[in-house]
């Protein structure tokens, strides 16, 4: 199988696909320096075009970043028959629209459900052919079918984001004034004592990745919100998107996760 960008996710399922026995390919055309160290630190096989990979493999996921999710799909077009997975977090319509440049191939919609880096991590798949990519379960990943229509996987990760990335950015408001009154430990405290015992190591978490992640998470939020825009006016998705885009604007130098939250916000009152 074969993986179209080679980021943290094709990383991570990698490990568990070639701990069980896949052999895994990747191009490496136009990528950088770390995504080639990157492939071959994960023992995966590189090619240097699309066109190749096509012809290695029977199952490509494309793994890349939401804006380059058409342009994959559009680069595989007709030299594919395999099976063509957009994992990649964007919106129904945007999965319909790359999936159709892949003319004689078999099309899944799959959607990652939380943060890739937990172990046996969940995937959605959905599409008529979505049992075919779910024999990599054999090989040790966590698909979980969850419908026969293109859209229907996708559709459920947008949703969980726009709740996901909606506690984020209200985390980041809500915790930046009480560290500025300096009283953010104990409101961690009394908001743990009604949220659960996870509260506190959640919510830090859920800050510190906020700054590392500011610009992708606007970026999903546009797509949530031109998902949501189907059906309602997204008020609350745009003052997310908003909310991230300010983070983003002031941590687009920021190169490695900070070590606390408190960092965090040093870091953007300084604008690193």
């Amino acid at each position: 199988m074969g993986f179209i960008g080679f980021g943290e996710v094709a990383a991570i399922l990698t490990e568990e696909l070639v701990k069980n026995g896949a052999e895994v390919f990747t191009c490496v055309e136009g990528r950088s320096d770390f995504t080639w160290n990157l492939a071959q630190e994960k023992n995966v096989n590189t090619v240097s075009t699309n066109d190749m990979l096509a012809q290695k493999v029977d199952i490509i996921i494309s793994a890349v970043t939401p804006s380059a999710a058409i342009d994959s799909a559009a680069s595989i077009g007709n030299n594919f028959k395999g099976i063509y997975v957009d994992i990649n977090n964007i919106s129904p319509e945007v999965v319909k629209s790359a999936l159709q440049h892949i003319k004689q191939g078999k099309v899944v919609d799959a959607a990652i459900i939380g943060s890739v880096n937990r172990k046996k991590v969940q995937i959605l798949a959905s599409g008529k052919h979505a049992p075919e990519f779910a024999q990599l379960n054999d090989f040790g990943l966590n698909i979980k079918i969850t419908g026969t229509e293109i859209g229907q996987a996708s559709g459920i990760k947008m949703l969980r984001s726009s709740y996901t990335k909606g506690v984020s950015a209200l985390l980041w408001e809500t915790f930046y004034a009480a560290y500025k009154m300096g009283v953010d430990e104990e409101l961690l405290k009394v908001i743990g004592s009604t949220e659960g015992p996870d509260f506190e190591a959640s919510a830090a978490s859920r800050i510190i990745s906020t700054a590392f992640h500011a610009s992708r998470r606007q970026e999903e939020m546009q797509n949530v919100q031109s998902f949501l825009s189907l059906t309602s006016d997204p008020i609350m998705i745009k003052c997310i998107k908003k909310k991230f885009h300010e983070i983003d604007q002031k941590l687009k130098k920021l190169e490695k996760k900070p070590e606390n939250y408190q960092e965090a916000f040093l870091l953007w009152e300084n604008d690193i």
